[in-house]
């Protein structure tokens, strides 16, 4: 199955979400155009110097001193145009790269507000790959190219404009290069955006594969299946440079139709110069100047075209972050839940992940007010998937849920996440303090509640202990946390942001037997007084439970207490069996 990756802008959107982040710093801009167009018009001064020292010496007028004033006249305006040109790239800096760091944010922002659902359809190497290679190829091209692209442009303008000044016959001849050159970006444009959008998107896939291959390359390697995986990481990585090449040999192309109407331009500005010098309808300077002059745009044009491969990337990376921050935001909160203690109602679910087999099959659920409900079954029983619809992280394929009579559709995810904890066998520990960990979830908590959330999960001790306490820098390239340690954390976290329901996915799996017995207690805290559905890794949590859910292929195989369930004999009296001689 394809997977749907997030969404790209289309041009008017990228280009008005542009303009709304960069009006915002109108002075720098300002100030950048004004000092671009100093610097054109300052380019324009050594050929009409030139040309002017040509007519002089031509006719014998010129002395060294004359030269030597055009050559300060020239040195002047060189200098003068280099300091307009640091003086537009700065304040072009200054008005772009704050915009950018304000889009990279808004981007973030809503990258963490996607359902968990749409990222894992979407692909995580597609996120990644956006907020990673999209950010960083516009960052180059407002670095390099966008300044390079604006000082041709004007320096493109001004010398057109010189060149019809000074006889408007050379201006016209001038002039027979344009349609040659827009014959060539008539066929470029077209060819190169969709080819750009292409490559944003093979290099996604890319990154995909090479993701995966690495979060779970010693699950592949227990399978025998990393050489298969080598494939696809190949096949994806040739379709992603098959592409880069595809790209290449376009833009070669559109370089040698640009070489083309340059040749046509200078033929005809030499031509038309010889024609009226001959006919003393105009000097060997303004000849020379002329020649000079479209001359100079030899450069310009060159850059120009040298970073629209350039340009062109970043406003396919552009349309590519546009089309993530354009997302809407989650709507705010709704008015709290009345009850403390909300009922959790889950009606005729239904649930299969793409155009798979269906993984549930109308489950119903009640979780009364402070209720404690077990989920435990066999592997692939559907456990986890029903745990994470509960949670609002999952949307079911079809299915009603509820807190307190109030459906998770009209509270919105943001409010859903507001009432309802989660958490899995899989934790992030965050790079930062201890404490910077613990306070997410509560940043205005005090200290003795971050003291006593510790102590409730039974991990003041370990955290007493390390170098720094609870100012013990943490996560990537800090202090290594166990596995253990990492779920009392985020136990700890669950507690100071105190949600009345609370969804635990085999939270305590990852302790041994030893901590086994210290984490079963730090759930049991969190889950005290609390709504509550866990899906149990050990089947001593499921003691404790006031009632147990077995799932047995996507259905409610049975149903009960402990002791209920023991003496019905079915599916948990043998799974409470094999456990207990285990």
């Amino acid at each position: 199955m394809t997977r749907r990756i997030l969404p790209i802008a289309s041009r008017r959107d990228t280009t008005r979400l542009a303009w709304a982040l960069l009006r915002q710093r109108r002075g720098p801009l300002i100030t950048s155009a004004a000092a671009f167009a100093l610097a054109g018009a300052l380019g324009l001064v050594a050929p009409w110097v030139l040309g002017d020292l040509v007519d002089v010496i031509s006719d014998g007028d010129g002395d060294r001193t004359t030269v030597l004033r055009g050559a300060a006249v020239i040195a002047a305006a060189g200098l003068g145009a280099g300091l307009s040109a640091g003086v537009a790239i700065a304040a072009l800096g200054h008005a772009v790269i704050p915009a950018l760091a304000r889009l990279r944010e808004e981007v973030v922002a809503r990258a963490l507000d996607l359902e968990p659902d749409r990222l894992e359809e979407a692909g995580r190497g597609d996120v990644l790959a956006r907020v990673g290679d999209d950010v960083r190829t516009v960052s180059t091209s407002l670095d390099e190219g966008v300044p390079m692209t604006i000082d041709a442009l004007v320096a493109i303008g001004f010398t057109a404009v010189g060149l019809s000044a000074l006889d408007w016959r050379l201006g016209l001849a001038g002039l027979c290069a344009i349609p040659v050159y827009a014959l060539g970006l008539r066929w470029y444009l077209p060819h190169s955006g969709p080819r750009y959008r292409a490559e944003r998107v093979a290099e996604g896939e890319r990154a995909e594969a090479l993701l995966t291959g690495l979060q779970s390359a010693s699950t592949l390697r227990a399978l025998r299946y990393e050489d298969a995986w080598r494939g696809q990481i190949e096949t994806r990585s040739w379709q992603a440079a098959t592409v880069a090449i595809d790209v290449f040999h376009l833009l070669t192309r559109f370089f040698a139709r640009s070489n083309r109407a340059e040749l046509i331009g200078l033929l005809m500005v030499l031509g038309t110069g010889f024609f009226l010098v001959r006919g003393d309808l105009a000097t060997v300077g303004a000849a020379t100047t002329a020649a000079l002059f479209f001359h100079r745009l030899f450069n310009p044009i060159g850059g120009l075209l040298a970073t629209f491969d350039q340009v062109q990337a970043a406003g396919a990376s552009l349309a590519r972050l546009a089309g993530l921050a354009l997302l809407p935001a989650s709507a705010a909160a709704s008015p709290p839940v009345t009850a403390t203690r909300p009922a959790l109602d889950l009606a005729a679910i239904h649930h299969q992940y793409g155009e798979g087999d269906e993984i549930l099959h109308d489950v119903s659920l009640h979780v009364a007010p402070g209720e404690k409900v077990a989920l435990v079954g066999a592997t692939g029983a559907g456990k986890s998937t029903l745990a994470l619809i509960a949670a609002g992280h999952l949307v079911p394929s079809r299915g009603s849920r509820t807190l307190d009579g109030t459906s998770y559709d009209d509270m919105g995810a943001q409010d859903v996440r507001a009432r309802v904890a989660l958490v899995t066998q899989q934790v992030h520990v965050f790079a930062g303090t201890v404490r910077d960990n613990l306070t997410l979830a509560a940043p205005e908590a005090t200290a003795d509640a971050v003291q006593d959330v510790l102590e409730r999960t039974r991990a003041n001790g370990w955290v007493a202990a390390l170098p720094d306490g609870l100012d013990t820098v943490v996560g990537a390239h800090g202090h290594a946390l166990t596995p253990a340690q990492a779920q009392q954390i985020a136990l700890a976290r669950v507690l100071l942001a105190d949600r009345p329901v609370v969804v635990l996915d085999e939270a305590t799996a990852e302790a041994g037997s030893s901590g086994a017995r210290q984490l079963d207690d730090a759930a049991a805290e969190v889950l005290r007084g609390r709504t509550s559905l866990v899906v149990a890794h050990r089947l001593s949590q499921a003691v404790t439970a006031d009632r147990i859910v077995v799932l047995d292929h996507g259905k409610v195989a049975e149903e009960g207490t402990h002791q209920e369930l023991l003496a019905f004999g079915g599916q948990y009296a043998t799974l409470w069996s094999s456990w207990s001689r285990a």
